[in-house]
C-alpha cells in the first residue's frame, strides 16, 4: 500500500529525535534547473523508485537512496517525447507503474528494466494518481486539468476498468486505499476541493468534504498508520488565498482546516497527530510540532509534490530532487536549489480596457487552465483550456466587460501554478 509502510509511535529518546533530520539526495541523474521530481515510492526501506516530471525519467535505488539507477529516460525507444512523468508505483519489487500528463501509461514486469504502454478505454489524457493495495490492485485517477475519471485493475494491471467521476469532480488527483474496496479520492469540483469516498470498489462515491474556495484542490491526502481513522489532506489554493490542512479524526465524517503560510501547497505527510510536513511549488519543506498551529520553515527542502512517511525514523519527499529524513546524514552540503522558473506571461495593455490580451511562452509541451479571479480570490470564469503541444509562444485575447479593479489571472500548467495581476 502506498504512501505509509510501517509506523512507530514512540520516540526513543529526544537525543535520537534530535539527529534526524532531512536531507538532499544528490547522486540521482542529471537533473538540469532542479526541474521537479513529482513522485518517490519505496516498497521498503531499501527498494524504491523517483520519476522525474519535466525530464521524464525514472530512478531506482536497492540501497536508501545512496546510489540511484537510471531505468528509463525520455529519449528511449520505448515512448516519445514530449512526455511529463507525474507518478510511480508497484505492487511489488517486479510490477509497476508510471503515470503521464501526455496520454501514456507506463507498466513494468521486471523492476523496471524494460517498459510497455497499457492500453485502456477510453484512454486517459493523464494519470495524476496511482495505489497499489493487495497483491493485485491498482487505482489511478485524473486529470487535474480535467475530466475526472478512475482507473482500475484486479489482476495486477492487465486489464483495466474506466470510471466516469464527472458526476462528483471536475478533476482528480488522488487516490487513496485501505484495501480492494474502501479508498478515497480527491481534487476539484464546481464548488472547490473536494475529497470522495467509495466503500464499493469504485461502484459508487459519496462526497466527504468540499473547501469553500472555488478552483481549489484536495491534492494530496494521507491515512495516519498509528490510527487509520485520522486523515489528512493538503489545499492548493489561489493567491491572495493561502493553502490549508485539512484533517479529520472520524474517518472523514467531519473536518477542520487549518492555514498554511504558502498557497500552492501540496504535499502533506505526518508521523504522528501533531509532528508532520507539508510543502508546495514555492514553499520550502514546512514543519509543523502542534497539529499545524504554528509552521517552521526547513531550509533544505523546496518544491515538494510527494512525502512518504516509512516510520518515525524514516520518510522520504520528492521535490527539487528526493529528500531523505533519518541520521544517515547522506545529504551533500553544498547542494544548491534554484528558485523555481515562472512560465513567462506578458499582459499588453495592462492596465486593460475593454479585451484581454496575454502571450505565454511555454518551453516544452503542457496543458493550461487559465482562469479569472477577482481581488478577493473569488472564481469569475475558466478563460480557456488549452493543450500545448510543443515549445511555443501561445496567445490568446478575451473579451472583459468587468467593472474596474484589480484581477488575477491564474495559470494551471504541469509544472505548477502562477497568478498574474492585472487592472483594468
Amino acid at each position: 500500500m502506498k504512501k505509509i509502510v510501517s509506523f512507530l509511535i514512540v520516540f526513543q529518546s529526544f537525543t535520537a529525535f534530535a539527529q534526524l533530520q532531512w536531507a538532499p539526495l544528490t547522486s540521482l541523474g542529471d537533473n538540469i534547473n532542479n526541474q521537479r521530481f513529482d513522485d518517490v515510492f519505496f516498497l521498503n526501506e531499501n527498494l524504491g523508485w523517483a520519476a522525474n516530471g519535466y525530464y521524464a525519467a525514472i530512478y531506482k535505488t536497492t540501497d536508501g537512496g545512496q546510489t540511484w539507477v537510471t531505468q528509463l529516460a525520455e529519449f528511449t525507444p520505448e515512448f516519445p517525447i514530449n512526455s511529463y512523468f507525474r507518478n510511480v508505483e508497484f505492487l511489488n519489487e517486479n510490477i509497476g507503474f508510471v503515470g503521464t500528463l501526455s496520454g501514456i501509461f507506463l507498466k513494468t514486469t521486471d523492476g523496471g528494466t524494460t517498459w510497455n504502454p497499457v492500453t485502456i478505454t477510453p484512454n486517459p489524457p493523464a494519470i495524476c494518481g496511482l495505489d497499489a493495495v493487495g497483491t493485485s490492485t491498482i487505482y489511478g485517477c485524473g486529470a487535474y486539468f480535467s475530466p475526472a475519471y478512475i482507473i482500475k485493475s484486479t489482476d495486477s494491471g492487465e486489464t483495466w476498468q474506466y470510471i466516469d467521476m464527472s458526476a462528483y469532480a471536475t478533476a482528480l488527483v488522488e487516490v487513496l486505499f485501505t484495501d480492494e474496496n474502501n479508498g478515497l479520492a480527491s481534487g476539484t469540483n464546481a464548488s472547490g476541493g473536494v475529497v470522495l469516498q467509495t466503500t464499493d470498489g469504485g461502484q459508487t462515491w459519496t462526497t466527504l468534504y468540499t473547501t469553500p474556495i472555488e478552483g481549489e484542490y484536495v491534492w494530496k491526502l494521507q491515512r495516519l498508520a498509528s490510527n487509520p481513522a485520522v486523515i489528512f489532506g493538503s489545499v492548493e489554493s489561489i493567491f491572495p488565498n493561502t493553502g490549508q490542512l485539512i484533517k479529520s479524526t472520524d474517518n472523514g465524517l467531519t473536518w477542520s482546516s487549518k492555514p498554511v503560510p504558502d498557497t500552492d501547497i501540496q504535499a502533506v505527510g505526518f508521523l504522528t497527530e501533531n509532528h508532520g510536513w507539508m510543502g508546495g511549488h514555492s514553499s520550502p519543506i514546512l514543519e509543523t510540532f502542534d497539529g499545524g498551529d504554528t509552521w517552521i520553515e526547513n531550509p533544505v527542502g523546496s518544491n515538494l509534490n510527494r512525502i512518504v512517511i516509512l516510520s518515525d525514523q524514516l520518510a522520504y519527499a520528492s521535490g527539487k530532487t528526493i529528500y531523505k529524513y533519518s541520521d544517515q546524514g547522506l545529504g551533500n552540503a553544498n547542494f544548491q536549489e534554484s528558485p523555481r522558473q515562472n512560465l513567462r506571461v506578458t499582459v499588453n495593455p495592462n492596465p486593460i480596457q475593454d479585451k484581454l490580451a496575454l502571450q505565454i511562452e511555454f518551453p516544452a509541451s503542457d496543458h493550461l487552465r487559465l482562469e479569472l479571479y477577482d481581488a478577493n480570490g473569488r472564481r469569475i470564469k475558466l478563460l480557456v483550456k488549452d493543450d500545448i503541444l510543443q515549445s511555443s509562444t501561445q496567445k490568446y485575447e478575451f473579451d472583459f466587460p468587468y467593472a474596474p479593479g484589480i484581477y488575477y489571472l491564474n495559470l494551471h500548467t504541469n509544472t505548477g501554478r502562477q497568478s498574474c495581476k492585472v487592472v483594468k
